[in-house]
């Protein structure tokens, strides 16, 4: 490997060369007077919160998971345990047992995003130190046994019958492939995706990474489909066709004024997914929602803000029905005190451990 190539593995360079792991503002900035627009025209800056009326925000930031879950049809969810802090972790450990659940299981803060405090629990110690980090209200859910994650974009405007799908994401989860000879380590070091995520990786799983993987061998690291903690996304929007969509719109509509957001899923296999067989949610996002099949590493940036915009006039035409049907916008106040309490929640997010 020569000197160009040695730094094109730089996580420096492998940020800077791909726009996937640009920071928000950077993404957003440049379009945001296609938002301002929108607000104009809506008269609020705030028109989002009519999109779910039965959400929080609409779902757009600061939503409750706790608050969610009861419009999502309970036997399509992962069995999962709701806390507020401060938490007793022996008390933790006993309503998980109570409840039926059984490790491995995911531990999630109740308000969050972009996979920020989420963390896989092997054990009672992890729920211990789970807990003892715990900065916000916090849920713990069984560990899904599927194999495969989607992200599945739905939309339906009020005054309409029907549904439709408008993008589906795969998510590949962070592993590596063993050939006999090489430790995990030295075979995350050939991986741009991997290497962003080694200083974490190392505190994980510490002398574990120089174990050698038997040719062939699979082992997952990362056991969800978390783009920033190293899943790979990858745009399934060809596979969307009149039999999920019927699925997929039969179930959004059991969920009470949900018309705009996009469904995390895990399923066994695509047909069975089709046919609405063999599939857990296990998360419902709102009016926040990112179209994020953008992150599949063949689309250019251009790509990503055509349909972040075209998912920003979804959502105001489907808000904007909402409205004339009698439902609010935020208020002022209420808008600046949303933003607010969002900036609290980032801070107390950044300050749990990986």
């Amino acid at each position: 490997m020569n000197r160009f190539q040695r730094l094109a593995y730089r996580p420096f360079f492998i940020r800077l060369f791909h726009w996937e792991y640009w920071s928000f503002s950077t993404v957003y900035v440049p379009i945001y007077i296609v938002w301002i627009w929108l607000c104009i025209r809506a008269r609020s800056f705030f028109f989002f919160a009519a999109s779910n009326p039965t959400i929080k925000n609409g779902g757009f930031l600061n939503e409750s998971k706790k608050e969610i879950a009861p419009i999502i049809p309970s036997s399509l969810q992962p069995k999962t345990v709701f806390f507020s802090i401060p938490s007793n972790a022996d008390i933790v450990i006993q309503e998980l047992y109570k409840n039926k659940l059984s490790f491995p299981m995911i531990g999630k803060p109740d308000i969050g995003g972009r996979g920020r405090g989420v963390k896989a629990l092997s054990n009672e110690e992890d729920v211990r130190l789970y807990v003892k980090n715990a900065f916000l209200d916090f849920h713990i859910q069984e560990f899904v046994p599927y194999k495969n994650e989607v992200g599945i974009f739905y939309y339906r405007y009020p005054n309409e019958e029907n549904g439709k799908l408008s993008g589906i994401v795969r998510k590949e989860f962070l592993k590596v492939k063993g050939n006999g000879s090489r430790n995990i380590i030295e075979l995350l070091q050939e991986n741009k995706r991997a290497i962003l995520q080694l200083p974490i990786l190392k505190k994980l799983y510490g002398e574990k990474l120089f174990e050698v993987l038997p040719d062939g061998e699979e082992k997952i690291l990362v056991p969800y489909g978390n783009h920033a903690r190293g899943a790979m996304f990858i745009d399934d929007s060809n596979l969307i066709d009149e039999e999920l969509t019927k699925t997929i719109d039969d179930l959004c509509k059991k969920m009470d004024s949900f018309y705009f957001g996009r469904l995390d899923i895990r399923y066994n296999n695509w047909e069975e997914l089709k046919q609405g067989k063999n599939f857990s949610i296990i998360e419902v996002n709102g009016a926040g929602s990112e179209p994020t099949h953008i992150y599949d590493p063949k689309h250019s940036l251009f790509f990503a803000w055509k349909e972040i915009i075209r998912h920003w006039i979804l959502l105001w035409r489907i808000s904007r029905i909402n409205h004339k049907k009698g439902y609010l916008y935020l208020s002022l106040k209420d808008g600046v005190n949303m933003f607010r309490e969002d900036k609290i929640i980032s801070q107390k997010l950044a300050a749990m451990p990986e």
